[in-house]
């Protein structure tokens, strides 16, 4: 019990040191790397120039680059006190005409988050800070403060074209993550359809199948009520198994485990095909293997769709036959229905429903290939052929 208790407290405590801070520790990294460039440049130009290393300079170098930190949040704050700053150290000591490192990462962090109006100021500023250096003017001078020049537009060019490198991952971002919407969306309105076209049609005709023998033959009208009832708890079970893996937003706990239909359960929905007024065949040719679980699913729902559009467009008095095939190479779904619906039948099989569209996004999943058309002679026939995966066609 003392252990249950820890844990949300523990995880509702405070937050470590490093992630309240302002600041990342990329931020600091680049901070002390600009500090310490600048205090060795510093060293450097003192002892060359003077003989010794001011302390208080020292000082003002580090304090210019550990204001790095607040670049993030403040850069144009930050850009005046390392302005401000190296001012101060330009007109006490004579320390060259040249941009610091501090200075160079101020005036690139205003250009990535500021616009012109901001960073152009910012950039003379910068081009004549050389100018209240103590070091004696001469030609050499020109040529550093040209050099300086330089590269306070390289430092421009480079943080604008990192503006435009971000604007454009941005762009590409917002199109991926369209783009996984509008998969989302058609994944589910496919797996929608396919539960609710298929019960809802077979509802339909046990309903009215058991209306006709309601009063001349109470049995078979008992029957299919029963039928009619399972099947109506099916649809609903599937209908909130779907509801619970959206709801769920990722939270494998709350989503639902139970198992997705696959070939296993073919026999099923041809008794129901059967129970509803169609009677159907289902023969199974090959050695039969096992399949990945969404290859079946695949199965399950082209042989679904397929007989649900054979009981709306068949007529009376027709019959089907799902035939499932384990070749050497892939595994081939053949569904054909001889009704008089194949003309009525395939302008919604022609490309524009979506239970056609979800089929043949299923199988195209899978590397494979879906024919639907009129059968020789009369009725309708789909055929999908599903390719074995690599791993398994090479063991065959």
């Amino acid at each position: 019990m003392p252990t249950a208790h820890a844990e949300p407290a523990a995880k509702h405590g405070s937050l470590p040191f490093a992630e309240a801070l302002p600041w990342t520790r990329n931020d600091a990294l680049v901070a002390v790397g600009a500090a310490a460039l600048d205090l060795i440049g510093f060293t450097l130009s003192s002892q060359d120039t003077q003989g010794f290393v001011p302390v208080a300079g020292c000082l003002l170098m580090t304090v210019s680059g550990l204001a790095l930190l607040a670049r993030r949040r403040a850069p144009v704050l930050t850009f005046a006190a390392v302005l401000a700053l190296g001012l101060s150290v330009h007109l006490s000591w004579p320390v060259g005409q040249g941009l610091n490192a501090s200075m160079i990462v101020a005036l690139y962090s205003v250009v990535r988050v500021r616009g012109a109006a901001v960073y152009v100021p910012a950039v003379l500023a910068s081009a004549v800070l050389p100018l209240a250096a103590r070091e004696p003017w001469s030609q050499g001078s020109l040529l550093k403060l040209a050099g300086n020049g330089a590269a306070v537009l390289f430092v421009v060019a480079a943080g604008l074209v990192m503006n435009r490198w971000q604007r454009e991952v941005d762009a590409h971002r917002g199109l991926l993550a369209e783009r996984a919407v509008a998969d989302e969306r058609r994944r589910i309105a496919r797996e929608m359809h396919d539960i609710v076209a298929h019960h809802v049609t077979t509802m339909q005709l046990m309903a009215g199948g058991a209306r006709a023998n309601l009063d001349r033959n109470p049995e078979i009208a008992r029957d299919a009520l029963v039928t009619l009832e399972g099947l109506g708890r099916t649809a609903l079970h599937e209908m909130r198994e779907l509801l619970d893996v959206l709801r769920a937003d990722g939270d494998t706990r709350e989503a639902s485990t139970a198992p997705q239909p696959g070939i296993a359960d073919l026999d099923r929905i041809v008794a129901e095909s059967c129970e509803a007024g169609m009677p159907t065949e289902f023969d199974v040719r090959g050695a039969p293997r096992q399949l990945p679980g969404g290859m079946q699913l695949t199965v399950f729902r082209v042989v679904q769709e397929a007989l649900t559009n054979a009981r709306k467009h068949g007529g009376s008095g027709a019959h089907a036959c799902v035939r499932l095939t384990y070749a050497d190479h892939e595994t081939v779904v053949d569904v054909r229905d001889d009704g008089e619906g194949a003309a009525g039948s395939s302008g919604s099989m022609s490309g524009s429903g979506y239970g056609l569209i979800g089929m043949r996004e299923r199988v195209a999943l899978h590397g494979g290939s879906l024919w639907t058309g009129p059968s020789q002679g009369r009725g309708y026939r789909v055929t999908a052929r599903l390719p074995l995966p690599k791993e398994e066609g090479a063991l065959r």
